[in-house]
């Protein structure tokens, strides 16, 4: 059953595009999707500058082995972040939530840049390639696909629940059977959310097309594939990753 309600919209069954020529529709689409793509990619690269610069100039060593309550901080302020955003997005301006996701895309790189210190540079740039084949593959079904994905949204987001609670308690635990059932659930969970995610902001794009919540959807939309990919690089690279 289609979702006639969309609480990130604010709509409820209402098409903006109804009224407009379909090729005017499918080109107004396309360059929706292509800014959500384009500002996702951008920053994953600026994550990737950040991580890799801290961890060749050694401040990563100082911050995360050097204070293991700063360390500690540094890895959940970008989900501290994200709940912020995900209460408050509605009442920020578009720019405000540009601001916030380049914001929030630094502090990620501030947070993995212990990783070049943990992993080789080959297997990170191997689970990387992979990763970005997986994205694409799993996007494009996800926008292409006639399945109607809205019900995965539900199951979905209590696995990302239930993975970060697995993985506080796993801080305590140092299990390492624990530590490979979160990275093989989490590639599963963020597997799925690629695809769910494109669908969903595919279709919010029907409503919002020619509004004022447009440039703030890509932004969201932007986000949400941001997460999904930088999940889905992490914890396959508990898979592949070879450490140093």
């Amino acid at each position: 059953m289609q979702n006639q309600f969309d609480e990130r919209t604010g709509t409820a069954g209402f098409d903006a595009t109804a009224s407009v020529p379909r090729a005017a529709r499918d080109a107004g689409l396309r360059s929706y999707m292509l800014k959500v793509y384009n500002m996702m990619a951008s920053g994953v690269l600026l994550t990737g500058i950040i991580a890799l610069g801290l961890a060749m100039s050694g401040i990563a060593q100082n911050l995360f082995f050097g204070n293991r309550i700063l360390g500690l901080i540094l890895m959940f302020s970008p989900l501290i972040m994200v709940m912020v955003m995900g209460f408050r997005w509605q009442r920020m301006s578009e720019a405000g939530m540009r601001t916030f996701f380049w914001a929030f895309a630094a502090v990620m790189g501030v947070s993995m840049s212990v990783i070049p210190l943990i992993y080789s540079g080959t297997s990170i740039a191997q689970t990387f390639f992979a990763t970005a084949v997986a994205f694409a593959s799993l996007s494009l079904w996800g926008y292409t696909t006639k399945k109607d994905l809205s019900g995965w949204g539900t199951f979905l987001i209590m696995g990302v629940v239930g993975l970060i609670v697995a993985i506080v308690i796993n801080l305590f635990l140092q299990s390492s059977a624990l530590d490979f059932a979160i990275s093989a659930i989490g590639v599963l969970i963020f597997a799925g959310l690629t695809a769910y995610d494109t669908q969903k902001i595919k279709s919010i794009y029907h409503h919002v097309a020619g509004t004022d919540m447009m440039g703030k959807m890509v932004v969201m939309g932007a986000l949400n594939l941001y997460l999904d990919f930088i999940n889905m690089f992490q914890f396959l690279l508990s898979f592949l990753g070879s450490r140093e």
